[in-house]
């Protein structure tokens, strides 16, 4: 009797385990570089800058070749993730400041990611940079959907690493950076540019990325019993140059050809006085956070029951004295950078790790964009609320899984800064407009730009002429997928 009655313990006993193991909905984690560009983690071919967490994530999940940010700025890349419309579609399409501090707010009735998660029973918590919409605006992460966030609200604010306070949920909290260290400034007057000594001006005493990795891990640990998604736009590695010397030093050892970032041209962000050791510090800073989070994860027991999503707003930084894109062969062998629609100003990295639900070390060539991840997430934790019909995304669940998708349908970009310009891809062919925004009256027709992906992903050979039919379909489709925006407008086609 005894032993029967032990046996339908134990049988209970692992029924009950078992119910919620499978219960459960995954918690997923978000990470989003800034200005990261596509070659600079080891996994993607980067060789002088040293990413160790984020080349184990890879290995661990399903890295993605052919990954397209939202847009080529900051905010508006931003908006395309957190309300899956495209470029086209999203209300945020441009960077745009407002005062006194933040930006441009997505309005209240657009419906985010965050909010979808909350609808669900998630908790949700965003830490790093917002850039969506000042504090008390309808654009304010707490009027967004999230539970906690701690951070930069406004983006300007965020271009220094050592500001004198951050925003917890509604809250400034300062921090010990008395006074803070500018995110735009020139070197003293009469400073002299060789001496390291001129450049601790721009050294501060409170990192603001290490602020912001400690209360991501407490949300995490507080919330570990529950499902939660943990939004992490990381500041880095986005300019200023700012780093702890603790992070520089192992660069330094290195004693690469490293003239110093005077700013005496008058453009960029704060001098350095060994920039390229500090962009590659700060890229490691930032891998060291990443992989506090997944160490984390593992010790509360939560790996297999949490999706880790990893990528970048955008590309490389096109200010070259500040940071040596060439040096680091930041974009590869792609054209453009930050600003541009061209592959380099666009495409970024995307890693995704799911422990036995996605295959380890596994490689996609599936064409993916930000708007996709409302749609995917939403189906990955089985969500119970429809979605609303007015995204544009495009489910990658089978393919990040293991199974065929169908047929991607064209991807569209559009961006109303650096010129106006506008990107279609369409199977193995891309066609891409610029020179868009337009002043006075006398100028050359619009023209569409057309490469063969498959054969010229450096898009150095325009094949317009050539193909004719299928510039008219990009045409049509540039058309088709752009509203007209009164905020954002490029007036040529609206």
């Amino acid at each position: 009797m005894n032993k029967l009655y032990s046996f339908f313990l134990i049988l209970l006993y692992f029924s009950l385990t078992f119910s919620k193991s499978v219960a459960r909905k995954p918690n997923v984690i978000f990470i989003l570089a800034d200005d990261l560009g596509y070659n600079e983690l080891g996994s993607y071919g980067q060789k002088k800058i040293k990413t160790p967490h984020l080349d184990q994530l890879a290995k661990e999940g399903m890295r993605f070749t052919r990954n397209y940010s939202g847009n080529a700025v900051c905010a508006p890349s931003r908006c395309v993730l957190m309300t899956g419309k495209h470029p086209g579609h999203a209300f945020i399409r441009n960077n745009g400041e407002l005062k006194p501090e933040g930006q441009r707010p997505i309005p209240l009735h657009e419906v985010t990611i965050a909010e979808v998660f909350k609808n669900e029973g998630y908790v949700t918590g965003a830490f790093g940079k917002w850039g969506l919409g000042g504090p008390g605006t309808e654009g304010d992460p707490m009027n967004q959907g999230f539970d906690r966030f701690y951070g930069y609200n406004c983006q300007r604010h965020a271009h220094s690493y050592y500001p004198d306070y951050l925003w917890s949920d509604r809250d400034r909290i300062p921090l010990q950076n008395n006074p803070p260290v500018p995110g735009h400034a020139s070197l003293a007057k009469g400073a002299d540019p060789q001496d390291p000594k001129s450049y601790e001006i721009f050294k501060g005493k409170d990192f603001s990325s290490d602020r912001i990795n400690e209360q991501a891990l407490k949300f995490i640990k507080k919330n570990k019993d529950k499902p939660f998604f943990l939004y992490y736009p990381t500041l880095i590695p986005h300019v200023a140059l700012h780093v702890p010397d603790e992070e520089l030093k192992p660069y330094l050892k290195l004693k690469w050809n490293d003239p110093p970032f005077t700013r005496s041209q008058g453009y960029g962000y704060t001098p350095h006085f060994t920039p390229r050791a500090a962009y590659a510090a700060m890229i490691t800073r930032m891998d060291r956070y990443i992989g506090n989070v997944v160490k984390l994860i593992d010790q509360l027991g939560l790996t297999n029951d949490t999706i880790v999503i990893f990528t970048s707003d955008n590309g490389t930084t096109h200010l070259k004295l500040e940071v040596d894109y060439d040096f680091f062969n930041s974009v590869g062998k792609l054209r453009g950078l930050k600003g541009s629609l061209y592959e380099g100003g666009i495409r970024v990295p995307l890693i995704v790790k799911w422990p036995g639900r996605i295959q380890s070390g596994s490689v996609s060539d599936q064409r993916t964009g930000f708007e996709d991840w409302m749609i995917t997430l939403h189906d990955l934790i089985d969500a119970k609320i429809p979605l609303v019909a007015t995204h544009d995304g495009y489910n990658l669940k089978p393919s990040l899984l293991g199974k065929a998708n169908s047929k991607r349908p064209p991807l569209y970009r559009e961006f109303s800064g650096y010129g106006g310009q506008q990107a279609v891809w369409m199977g193995k062919w891309k066609g891409i407009r610029q020179k868009m925004i337009r002043k006075g009256k006398n100028h050359d027709p619009l023209k569409i730009e057309l490469y063969d992906l498959s054969v010229d992903e450096s898009e150095t050979k325009d094949l317009a002429s050539k193909h004719p039919d299928i510039v008219d379909k990009l045409k049509k489709m540039m058309r088709d997928q752009h509203i007209p925006s009164k905020e954002f407008p490029i007036k040529i086609i609206d």
